[in-house]
């Protein structure tokens, strides 16, 4: 079981980057998918992006080249660099992890809000 906390939110003005980071706990986080989410109050939660355990990276249709996911084994970390920022990108943000075996993300950090201003 890992646990996973997120960081890097706040507010900004659009057109900003940000970087969100995630941060597992124990020593297999560099053997689980970590993807990244998005929920916005009265809609359904978005599916942002994804870097699988062997470095592959797939990404929502929204993004259109704005975001891009990356890991650092290293330091049981991955990271959400998000670019061009605007109000359609307000939301909270969450990490998740999982493995090929489950086929599912069974872990989820707390989340961490990100707030665009125009």
């Amino acid at each position: 079981q890992i646990q996973l906390v997120e960081s890097g939110g706040g507010l900004v003005q659009a057109g900003v980057s940000l970087r969100l980071s995630c941060t597992g706990s124990g020593r297999t986080f560099s053997r689980y998918n970590v993807g990244w989410f998005r929920l916005v109050p009265g809609k359904e939660r978005e599916f942002v992006a994804e870097i699988r355990w062997n470095g592959y990276a797939r990404y929502g249709d929204f993004v259109k080249g704005r975001f891009t996911v990356s890991r650092d084994h290293a330091k049981n970390s991955a990271y959400l660099q998000m670019n061009s920022l605007n109000a359609g990108d307000t939301a909270v943000y969450y990490c998740a992890a999982g493995t090929n075996t489950s086929g599912q993300f069974d872990y989820w950090g707390q989340g961490t809000q990100v707030t665009v201003s125009s």
